[in-house]
């Protein structure tokens, strides 16, 4: 889908494009690619002298390949997160700075993009060039970013009233849900944490092109003091995931060892009754006690004196509680 911008007192409007000539116009602000096909690339091409960006390239590793500049202008390939209910991806998109024009090129429908659309659009954010609307992006997605934060650890403390709680009996299937949230959790936050560390290289690479004004160098850095306080919140957040996994863990080995200890008890107590049993089930011919009148209820009685002895034991010493 190819999407154009044009400038009109500050604001960003979409314009209509029918043919090569709407991207020739001189109010042209933003050329947005989103799941381009080959001919609206070919289309770009046309007017812009640059190299789009593949599928694969956007996921190029390679700082040369991310942040370079050249005689067309700069070149930015930079992550942002993308998250529906409890699920994140990373999203990469292309930012080109082309004589006063910004192309953007991405596979996803960013949650960014339509958030600075609808600012830009309605006169809340006023823009005065390309770099205005590069920098605007950036923007939101490190305020993005210190939401999803503030969402994991909402989370995180849901987690932690229940493992922290004073409740005598926790379920199993309460503690595996929280482990699984946690899991959930963390993953959200590594990526969070991915996004700014890139979003930060992206940053310093903008302030080390020269190619914004004065102001706009300001509002960068102030990013950047974002970015860093953020980074350290991450920090943080894996500390408390790794408090509540070990509390969680340490309370799913509790219950297991329950488990076990009762299995041990029940196999003591009845060991004795067994091995009394197990004597008198002999088949010799001289057993006396076979042919006693009181044979069979002495037997039972220090059966059942074999099993309580030891159940009696086991609860003075406090060991099923």
């Amino acid at each position: 889908m190819l999407d154009v911008f044009v400038l009109d007192e500050g604001r960003v409007i979409q314009a209509r494009i029918d043919d090569r000539t709407d991207l020739t116009r001189k109010d042209l602000i933003w050329v947005d690619l989103a799941y381009p096909s080959e001919q609206e690339r070919e289309l770009v091409h046309s007017v812009f002298p640059l190299e789009l960006p593949e599928d694969e390239e956007l996921q190029d590793l390679e700082a040369s390949a991310r942040y370079y500049q050249d005689q067309h202008g700069v070149h930015i390939r930079s992550t942002f997160v993308q998250t529906v209910d409890d699920t994140a991806a990373i999203v990469t998109m292309s930012f080109s700075l082309h004589q006063g024009r910004l192309l953007t090129v991405h596979d996803d429908d960013l949650s960014v993009l339509r958030l600075f659309r609808m600012q830009a659009r309605s006169g809340r954010r006023i823009v005065s060039d390309a770099g205005d609307i590069l920098l605007g992006c950036y923007e939101l997605g490190v305020e993005r970013d210190a939401d999803v934060l503030e969402q994991i650890y909402g989370a995180l403390d849901e987690v932690g009233a229940v493992v922290l709680s004073r409740k005598e009996h926790i379920t199993s299937r309460v503690m595996r849900d929280n482990v699984e949230r946690i899991a959930a959790q963390e993953d959200l936050n590594s990526k969070v944490r991915l996004d700014l560390i890139d979003n930060r290289r992206a940053l310093s690479f903008l302030l080390r092109s020269r190619v914004l004004s004065p102001e706009q160098t300001q509002r960068v850095k102030g990013v950047l003091r974002d970015i860093d306080s953020l980074t350290g919140h991450t920090g943080f957040i894996f500390d408390k995931i790794n408090f509540l996994m070990d509390a969680l863990l340490g309370m799913i080995n509790l219950e297991q060892n329950k488990i076990i200890k009762i299995f041990s008890i029940v196999a003591v107590v009845f060991l004795p009754p067994t091995l009394v049993a197990s004597v008198y089930g002999m088949n010799f011919e001289n057993m006396p006690e076979i042919k006693w009148a009181w044979g069979y209820p002495t037997a039972l009685f220090f059966m059942m004196l074999a099993g309580a002895a030891p159940y009696v034991y086991f609860r003075k010493k406090g060991w099923l509680d």
